[in-house]
């Protein structure tokens, strides 16, 4: 049994599809399937680690501007609750391993391009402080004999169930049924990577896991980077309906630049991102095309 926490989020979601049709059985634990699975809540974190052998840790205030809004919330849930889930898994008669979900925003802006895991740490805004205290929790259960990983994840997109105001779905919204995209400082670069290659890849890190491998962090990244005025420029390419660009300044707690090495993933995993920007954008934007004929909508 494999317990996945935030398993209602885009790649809790996905990861959990994949683990099942592998024949593996999962339990999922979010607040938005029930108010009890909130991870703060100790008793019913400590009632779903029962008969489990493995953690995929992925709930947190996942969003960089709720964390910015509400850093006492995101702290709890992103660091104090990982500590406790840590030390309940400690206590089981078997320990299970843990994966643990973090981020590239723990480099804030770094020095150099591609970035590599080995980059120093130099978070810029509340959610990446909150990582990278959750990794140095990891790190710490490592060394008292817990097998443990960590996953970097790097602007994951391509599920119309998203976020509504994350920039790939909503910019491949307005693609989909024309509008305007709001773009937040246009020469600002991400590396987007589409969900089912990050799912494909914390799998094979699931399994590694599994077998006893203790692994330095790992990116899931494509490699490329791309500019928001060049997602921008694709979503009116890709659109039959008129799409608006509205240029604002960026925020001051965002990084405003990030492209990842995937070179490590593919040395210890055999793992590289197969689906390119342009790729996963058009098949996104077909999906919301279907989606609003058939009206489903976005989580908000």
């Amino acid at each position: 049994m494999i317990l996945i926490t935030g398993s209602s989020g885009l790649i809790g979601r996905a990861i959990s599809d994949r683990i099942q049709q592998s024949g593996r059985k999962v339990r999922s634990f979010d607040i938005r399937d029930t108010p009890h699975h909130d991870i703060r809540n100790g008793e019913a974190l400590q009632a779903a680690l029962e008969g489990v052998e493995g953690i995929i840790h992925l709930a947190a205030v996942s969003r960089v501007v709720w964390a910015q809004r509400d850093p006492e919330l995101a702290w709890a849930t992103n660091v104090d609750a990982l500590t406790g889930l840590l030390d309940s898994a400690r206590l089981q008669p078997c320990p299970p391993w843990i994966v643990f979900a973090s981020s590239r925003e723990v480099y804030g802006e770094p020095l150099e391009l591609p970035v590599p895991e080995t980059a120093p740490l130099r978070p810029l805004n509340v959610y990446a402080r909150s990582k990278v205290a959750g990794e140095q929790l990891i790190e710490s259960a490592q060394k008292l004999g817990i097998t443990a990983n960590i996953a970097r994840f790097s602007n994951v997109y391509g599920c119309i169930e998203d976020h509504a105001d994350r920039v790939v779905p909503a910019f491949a919204l307005a693609a989909a049924i024309g509008g305007s995209v709001r773009v937040e400082g246009a020469d600002n670069m991400f590396d987007f990577t589409h969900i089912d290659d990050v799912a494909r890849g914390l799998n094979l890190l699931v399994d590694a896991t599994q077998a006893g491998h203790d692994l330095p962090p790992i990116h899931f990244v494509s490699g490329h980077g791309t500019t928001l005025r060049e997602l921008a420029d694709l979503a009116v390419r890709v659109s039959p309906r008129r799409v608006d660009c509205e240029t604002h300044a960026s925020r001051n707690y965002d990084v405003a630049r990030f492209k990842g090495d995937p070179l490590l993933a593919a040395q210890r995993l055999g793992w590289k991102a197969e689906i390119t920007i342009e790729q996963g954008f058009r098949q996104l934007t077909d999906h919301f095309r279907w989606g609003v004929k058939s009206g489903r909508a976005l989580s908000g």
